[in-house]
């Protein structure tokens, strides 16, 4: 997914949730970031709120064309 595709937007934290959250994400071998939106995307779940997944970045060389 292109960078571009994702909303950027500041969020103030708390810096005591926003440590514990990054050794989390330490932990799970994921960015900050990363890991911001699994905990929001579990949250929602609970919740009852269906969030669609998102679609992996596509990664390597694209398939060669036959001519």
């Amino acid at each position: 997914m292109p960078a571009s595709a994702k909303k950027a937007f500041a969020l103030r934290v708390d810096p005591a949730l926003y440590a514990a959250i990054e050794r989390i994400a330490a932990a799970e071998l994921r960015s900050t970031n990363a890991e911001i939106e699994v905990l929001l995307r579990e949250a929602l779940a609970r919740r009852g709120v269906n969030v669609k997944a998102p679609v992996p970045a596509r990664r390597g060389r694209p398939p060669k064309e036959e001519s």
